[in-house]
């Protein structure tokens, strides 16, 4: 048998007395005792008082489950508290139970602030991103994006940022998706100033050089700092320091294995005390556009999906005006069976946690009976407050109404069909009210023509302002097109197929084939109409020919002569200016 008599330092023996024993075995291990606070919807662990005339240096952590996130965290812990390999104690911040599924619901971003230690001449914060990549899916990534976003702009939160630690194992030869995923999602945070910060953190590693990682990050095209070799700037980790020393053998590997990772640690400090911080700023502001322009991409989506199945719904009309023409003239209870389209309401999960100031929902916009935020929406208890608002009106709806006229609530609109009997009175009501019966049929296609024109004009005018909105994604952050916008690309795809639009459909392509996945990859640099205007000042909204902006009719067709529309909104206009909007069924 291997015995080793168990000495504590005087220096850790304050620290044990503020903490519970988890092991005795040597290591002895400990679990600090930290204070927890809410803010938002985040957690805060703070560990040791606070001096304000102490720099800070801030990590955010990024990493799959089982790449030893934790114990690098801790190992971060020991080290500025000075704990060394013959001290035979090892001490815990992360707390090693698992949390229960609520608190994982409303906790997916975790900040640990240490002050506590002096072999740093700063203070840390660690952000810890353990939501990212769940089994819950993009919808709830979405959710974590915007929580980061709670942190960065909160006025007690983070303003800048020392470095984003990408944590990968030394022995792996390849990105699986998930972990590419993790990386790319958060990537998609930040501008582009911030890759000087991204550095690769090596897990379970034997200290040699992790050439299979290296490879893999340069094969996925991962953005981060490089060193003189044009190698990515990486620092290695074993992950046993917390593993008993129980045989001569094995104390001695420890030892090699404690030795390699305090040096890279120490290494790694060096870098955070030299590295120049980049302010959140640009973060706040990506995250705020990207929201705001993944909401437009999703609304005009809708609407797209809405043109689609009103069209159908003039198609059926006129096959049956042209098929049943002798029945029309004997029979004046003539009917017609048709899918008529129709605005509801569908519950969804979400709502609020009654300890904290988190609700989730959906904004919709009463008066064009849209969705203007979903999902994704979790900050705001109040339309007037979700992002997609700008100086008290929506960006998103058909109208760019007022936030007045907007809920937030646990149900979201979907557009539905019904099998409606529709009789020949009600089509000469609806497009013929005054005029000869004669006209009626003629008359009756006539109209029914135009409206199908206007409905397919608007349809492809909102996938062009989709597609602009999903190009102007991909320039304002890191890294390519946002792995939250990927689920509306085949969306894009199919439809620019049916127009033939091959320019699009070949860029489109390119997208989802950038990368091995699907992701957007577009020149850099703002936007441009086809004058070569600026849509940055129309903030994604889509922009005239002639360079003009249609901001504020953003999706209402606009007249031969440059004259808005806008107050027509989705209803077909007659040649006589008289609206149809009573006939549209909207």
């Amino acid at each position: 048998m291997f015995f080793r008599i168990k000495s504590i330092r005087l220096d850790f023996e304050d620290l044990i007395s503020n903490s519970f024993e988890i092991r005795s075995e040597l290591p002895a291990i400990y679990q600090l005792r930290t204070k927890k606070e809410k803010f938002g919807t985040l957690t805060r662990v703070i560990y040791g008082q606070k001096y304000v005339k102490k720099p800070n240096r801030t990590i955010l952590l990024v990493g799959e489950t089982g790449t030893g996130k934790s114990t690098l965290i801790n190992a971060l812990v020991n080290y500025a508290m000075g704990v060394k390999f013959e001290d035979e104690v090892w001490f815990q911040i992360v707390e090693e139970e698992k949390r229960s599924q609520k608190e994982c619901q409303t906790s997916d971003v975790i900040v640990y602030q240490i002050f506590e230690g002096q072999t740093l001449p700063f203070s840390l914060t660690i952000i810890d991103t353990p939501g990212f990549g769940d089994t819950r899916g993009i919808e709830y990534d979405l959710n974590i994006s915007q929580r980061l976003l709670d942190l960065f702009r909160s006025e007690d939160g983070v303003q800048e940022i020392h470095a984003v630690g990408l944590l990968i194992k030394a022995a792996e030869n390849r990105l699986s998706d998930r972990l590419k995923y993790i990386f790319d999602s958060v990537m998609n945070l930040f501008g582009k100033d911030v890759e000087k910060n991204i550095v690769a953190l090596v897990t379970h590693s034997d200290g040699t050089t992790p050439e299979n990682a290296l490879e893999a990050l340069e094969v996925a095209d991962i953005k981060c700092a490089k060193d003189g070799n044009n190698q990515p700037v990486h620092f290695l980790f074993n992950n046993q320091q917390k593993t008993e020393k129980n045989t001569a053998e094995k104390t001695v590997a420890l030892k090699h294995s404690w030795d390699f990772t305090e040096e890279q640690i120490q290494n790694f400090t060096t870098y955070l005390d030299r590295s120049k911080p980049k302010t959140l700023r640009t973060t706040v502001k990506v995250l705020k556009e990207r929201i705001r322009l993944t909401a437009c991409i999703q609304n005009l989506n809708e609407r797209v999906e809405l043109s689609e199945k009103k069209q159908k719904e003039i198609k059926q009309m006129q096959e049956a005006l042209e098929n049943n023409e002798k029945e029309m003239k004997n029979n004046e209870n003539f009917t017609v069976e048709i899918d008529e389209t129709y605005k509801d309401k569908e519950p969804i999960s979400g709502g609020m946690w009654w300890w904290m100031p988190f609700y989730e929902g959906a904004v919709c916009c009463t008066q064009c009976k849209e969705n203007c935020h979903y999902p994704g929406c979790t900050m705001a208890w109040y339309p007037q407050h979700c992002e997609v608002m700008k100086e008290g009106r929506c960006t998103v709806c058909t109208g760019k109404c007022p936030a007045s006229v907007h809920l937030k609530e646990n149900w979201k609109y979907v557009t539905k069909t019904r099998k409606v009997q529709k009789t020949l009175d009600y089509l000469k009501e609806k497009y013929e009210k005054n005029k000869a019966e004669c006209e009626i049929k003629s008359r009756l296609l006539g109209k029914l023509e135009e409206e199908a024109r206007w409905l397919s004009a608007k349809r492809s005018m909102y996938l062009d302002e989709a597609y602009q909105h999903a190009d102007r994604l991909n320039q304002i952050g890191l890294n390519d097109a946002p792995v939250s916008t990927s689920v509306h690309l085949d969306f894009l795809h199919e439809r620019f197929k049916e127009k033939r639009d091959t320019q699009k459909i070949e860029k489109l392509n390119e997208m989802k084939l950038a990368g091995g996945r699907r992701r957007i990859k577009v020149s850099g640099g703002e936007a441009e109409s086809d004058d070569g205007g600026s849509l940055e000042e129309a903030d994604g909204d889509a922009v005239s020919d002639d360079g003009g902006s249609l901001e504020e009719a953003d999706g209402d067709v606009v007249s031969d002569d440059g004259g808005s529309q806008e107050e027509a909104d989705c209803d077909a206009i007659s040649d006589g200016g008289r609206s149809l909007e009573e006939a549209n069924g909207s």
